[in-house]
């Protein structure tokens, strides 16, 4: 869910690119001037931050529900499309190839777009996503929404991703990265958990097509919005930009991405190979990815039982179904919450680190994710499930799905934290094996769903959710016990010590 590049050099993918720009010998390199160099992103007004951050969010929120909101419409595209799910949910075919395309992007086209600055691959990369809701209007048969959407899904994780780095690009530091990093992973999976809520109120007074007119009207509004406020923030790009500037003015001054530049191929399997050996050589990633994955792939799973189990218990139609989606976004809006106390444990834990004196500990991320995981979502499932009789209120299931969805926020930040803090340098490839998980589990696992709810019951389906839950909770319980030593065996995370406390030597005097 956070932007990442390919360069083994890179920090972190939260990182601005060229805060510090390297000496190349024999030229002059262009740097900041100084350290209250007004154009550093890092030193623009925090309302100025807070404005960006805001239009970041919402662009994540809008594109995002592009993934879900078409699940409402099943039944409706179902019978004009001849499309049936009697065997299998054929109907969840434009969500699968939506994560798909999400996924790819992430891994692949992400890192190869780090050159051309964060405004530009935005705005363009917004466009195409327009032009690629169009037929998604206008389809005139199942395969074109299938096709279309893979696109327009690959288009959605770059603009959410973008936005990400926008974010990281302008908040120096862990502790002024906090609140607002929360708030785009929060507003993630509202986006994903708002779809079918918004979907439905559309489906249950227009069309199903209205779906993609009322994302067009609305896409087309907030174009303005993005040109003239989503500003450019990677700092090599505006280094090189001033660069430019200086030499028509005939001083000899080098740019940041001026000079040689890694070849396209090599970069291209560098951003593949690396993420993907990661995850299958480090045990802590490949389990955190599992963990992430699944939280992350319930949300999408819940378009899909949602409407089964309130259809079934109380006669619900989709869009019906679809409001139900409020309680889960209420539960994440609730867990947001959960960050404060995580980061104030987090960066009290520096006065008790023996490793590395004055730092945090990583695994001081997780402690609240415990409880959100035991609790919040094998809790939430398993409440959600032994609710599910017709003789109980709906309201009873609802509350174990918001239980869901604040375990699930907290879990999605505690990961995302984690993996960022104990791999340092290599964290950008880290969360793109991250990100890669859970585009694959929101793509295949909720295909699950309906045969799942519709052979075990509805009670008993939920539990077999809550018990992998529950399984897949004693991961940062194992982590907490094991971490240091864990850490310590990995070639990977042994950098995170010294990273870490050069970042904390240079954010002394945070607020």
């Amino acid at each position: 869910m956070t932007d990442f590049d390919a360069e083994p050099k890179d920090a972190s993918p939260i990182q601005p690119d060229g805060h510090d720009v390297a000496q190349t010998a024999g030229s002059e390199v262009i740097d900041w001037y100084g350290p209250c160099d007004p154009e550093n992103p890092y030193n623009w007004p925090l309302s100025r931050k807070w404005i960006i951050t805001a239009v970041a969010t919402l662009a994540t929120f809008i594109t995002t529900m592009n993934g879900t909101m078409i699940t409402v419409a099943a039944d409706a595209i179902n019978q004009e499309f001849n499309v049936s799910d009697a065997n299998f949910p054929n109907s969840y075919w434009p969500v699968t190839t939506w994560s798909l395309g999400g996924g790819i992007s992430c891994l692949i086209i992400l890192p190869l777009m780090e050159d051309f600055g964060v405004r530009p691959a935005f705005l363009t990369t917004y466009i195409i996503f327009f032009l690629f809701i169009i037929p998604q209007a206008v389809a005139q048969n199942f395969a074109t929404l299938v096709v279309t959407r893979f696109f327009a899904g690959g288009c959605a994780a770059i603009l959410s991703n973008t936005a990400a780095a926008l974010i990281g690009n302008i908040w120096e530091g862990d502790r002024a990265r906090t609140i607002p990093m929360s708030f785009f992973v929060t507003t993630y999976l509202a986006g994903a958990s708002m779809g079918p809520v918004i979907g439905g109120v559309i489906l249950q007074n227009l069309s199903w097509r209205w779906l993609s007119y009322m994302q067009l009207i609305w896409l087309a509004i907030f174009f303005p919005v993005y040109f003239f406020f989503f500003q450019e923030s990677r700092g090599t790009v505006i280094l090189q930009q001033r660069a430019r500037k200086l030499q028509k003015a005939g001083q000899a001054v080098r740019g940041p991405q001026d000079g040689p530049k890694m070849n396209l191929a090599l970069k291209m399997a560098l951003s593949t190979k690396r993420p993907l050996r990661m995850l299958f050589t480090e045990p802590v990633l490949f389990v955190f990815t599992l963990w992430s994955s699944f939280m992350v792939g319930t949300v999408f799973v819940f378009t899909q039982s949602v409407e089964q189990v309130f259809s079934g218990l109380y006669g619900w139609n989709a869009s019906q179904a679809g409001y139900l989606q409020a309680a889960i976004v209420i539960g994440e809006l609730v867990g947001w919450t959960g960050v404060l106390l995580s980061a104030k444990l987090y960066f009290g834990s520096a006065s008790r680190n023996t490793e590395s004196p004055g730092t945090p500990i990583p695994e001081a991320r997780l402690y609240v994710s415990v409880f959100g995981s035991f609790v919040g979502v094998a809790g939430g499932m398993f409440v959600y499930g032994w609710t599910s009789f017709p003789s109980v209120p709906w309201i009873a299931p609802a509350i174990g799905l918001a239980m869901v969805g604040a375990g699930i926020d907290v879990v999605v930040l505690a990961i995302a934290d984690y993996v960022i803090d104990a791999y340092a340098r290599y964290a950008g490839s880290a969360v793109a094996a991250v990100v890669l998980g859970e585009n694959l589990f929101s793509a295949f696992l909720p295909l699950a769903a309906q045969p799942m709810y519709s052979n075990l019951d509805f009670r008993w389906a939920s539990s077999l959710l809550g018990f992998l839950a529950l399984g897949l909770s004693f991961a940062p319980v194992c982590i907490l016990i094991w971490g240091r030593q864990l850490r310590a065996r990995s070639p990977f995370m042994k950098e995170a010590v010294v990273e870490k406390r050069v970042d904390s030597d240079s954010s002394i005097g945070e607020v």
